[in-house]
């Protein structure tokens, strides 16, 4: 046999199999890789716990703020039922008087003239009265006073010796109800000159 057919010997002899140095060294590295993944794997399971309990969290705070917001907006609801019935109920209650005043007044018989207009007059500022307490006011301008669209309907323009557009005469009051036109003043309204 020549030199080249004998097996080598030595440590050229196994250079593609690993020594028991290194077999040993990679499968404690395969066993700290896998520990790390294993630390990582339960790392991200905690995350995930933790996610999901705030997730739950969440969900029963957003379920009790609906609760509380269709409670609030029942109560609310509720409230402004009464206050409208309330309000009636004391616009009503200004009115009683006036109606008694009314049935007084129609109860007497034999009444002159003189004593209806008395009767009449006091009853009218009972009802003014009512109306006041209640925010209804008049709305009832003075002759010459600037035309207002927002508070006077004019009926027509007439010529007068007055600034145009101002008003001439009231036709009928109008009324406001805690400042918005119930019903606008009817007026004449001088024309352009």
């Amino acid at each position: 046999m020549s030199e080249n057919q004998n097996p080598p010997n030595g440590p050229d002899a196994l250079s593609g199999a690993p020594s028991p140095e290194e077999l040993e060294a990679a499968l404690a590295a395969n066993e700290a890789e896998s520990q790390a993944q294993q630390a990582v794997a339960q790392n991200l399971e905690a995350e995930l716990a933790t996610l999901k309990a705030k997730n739950a969290e969440l969900a029963d705070q957003y379920l009790r703020a609906q609760a509380d917001v269709q409670n609030a907006r029942r109560r609310a609801d509720e409230e402004v039922s009464k206050a409208r019935k309330f309000a009636l109920e004391s616009f009503a209650e200004g009115l009683l008087p006036v109606l008694d005043s009314f049935e007084a007044g129609l109860a007497i018989e034999g009444a002159t003239l003189e004593q209806l207009r008395e009767g009449s007059e006091a009853t009218l500022r009972q009802l003014q009265s009512a109306l006041e307490r209640n925010k209804v006011l008049a709305i009832n301008p003075a002759a010459g006073e600037k035309f207002d669209p927002h508070q006077h309907q004019a009926i027509s323009m007439v010529p007068a010796e007055q600034e145009p557009n101002t008003i001439v005469s009231v036709l009928q009051k109008g009324y406001t109800i805690a400042e918005r036109v119930l019903r606008p003043a009817l007026v004449t309204v001088s024309a352009p000159r």
